[in-house]
């Protein structure tokens, strides 16, 4: 598993707020689509990559600079030699465990707060774990938390824009803490709707059950739901899965595909080999 501290941040590149949205509401969390463009050409960035944001900061333990990666959430583009990209960036703070002091997160602020025409440092690009199978028969299970949804709705937009004969099941299960916190299947922004229409195709919405609590979304109750459907897939050796989210995701994902497969041992077995295989790949935040 790869740490922060692993991405190198020798190789930098300006680039310029061409477009900066709010995706959600006023009254709900901060979630905002940013296009940055990158006049120099040697910088090249694919829809399964990567870039990091550089912010200058004066830390306490003397570090000058913040690092934070953000995947690709649209296809890049090249427009008159320059190359523009997508990221979704959810504005956050947090509370210290001892102080009980609230902080706001450095990147997902600095960003936030950046206006058109404003330059950013950025790095990479850097490969994701999430690779498009070569195979297009292969199965996609993309389960995406908040803004973990970004590099799959690059995949499904490369998969259905570009890639053309995709024959394999393509099936996106989205948490979020309400249907308004979901940047591109909310009733304001539903960009993946575009993709219904395919028939290998299809999105399910999980969000919490009590959305003012600090409950985890409810996505295995969402895979619980197309258990049968589940069930066939995991059974294919062309079946992949990839994860984007929020930790917490984890032990309830491995608690619905065990109750899918009738037991922790039988998923324990197939679970490791899919890791195995390469065929099961996660970015846990």
């Amino acid at each position: 598993m790869s740490h922060l501290a692993d991405y190198k941040t020798d190789i930098q590149y300006q680039a310029r707020v061409i477009r900066t949205t709010r995706l959600t509401p006023r009254n709900t969390d901060e979630i905002r689509e940013m296009v940055l463009e990158i006049d120099d050409p040697s910088f090249e960035c694919k829809v399964n990559q990567s870039f990091g944001v550089l912010v200058d900061i004066k830390g306490d333990f003397g570090q000058s600079q913040h690092h934070r990666l953000y995947s690709v959430a649209d296809i890049p583009e090249k427009v008159n030699g320059k190359t523009r990209i997508t990221l979704l960036v959810k504005r956050c703070a947090y509370i210290d465990d001892f102080s009980g002091e609230r902080y706001r997160g450095i990147g997902s602020n600095y960003l936030c707060d950046r206006k058109v025409c404003d330059t950013i440092t950025i790095t990479g690009p850097f490969d994701l774990a999430f690779q498009l199978p070569k195979d297009h028969n292969a199965n996609l299970i993309l389960i995406g938390m908040g803004t973990g949804i970004a590099p799959f709705r690059a995949f499904v937009k490369h998969i259905y824009e570009e890639v053309h004969d995709w024959k394999g099941q393509v099936r996106l299960f989205y948490g979020a803490r309400t249907g308004m916190e979901m940047p591109y299947m909310n009733e304001e922004n539903n960009d993946l709707t575009n993709y219904y229409d395919q028939s290998t195709f299809e999105a399910m919405k999980a969000v919490s059950n009590r959305p003012e609590w600090t409950d985890t979304v409810a996505l295995d109750d969402a895979i619980e739901a197309k258990e049968h459907e589940l069930h066939d897939m995991l059974m294919q050796n062309n079946t992949y899965i990839y994860v984007a989210g929020h930790e917490r995701v984890r032990e309830n994902l491995d608690k619905a595909f065990a109750t899918i497969l009738g037991s922790e041992d039988a998923w324990l077995i197939r679970k490791a080999e899919m890791i195995a295989g390469h065929k099961w790949a996660e970015v846990i935040y």
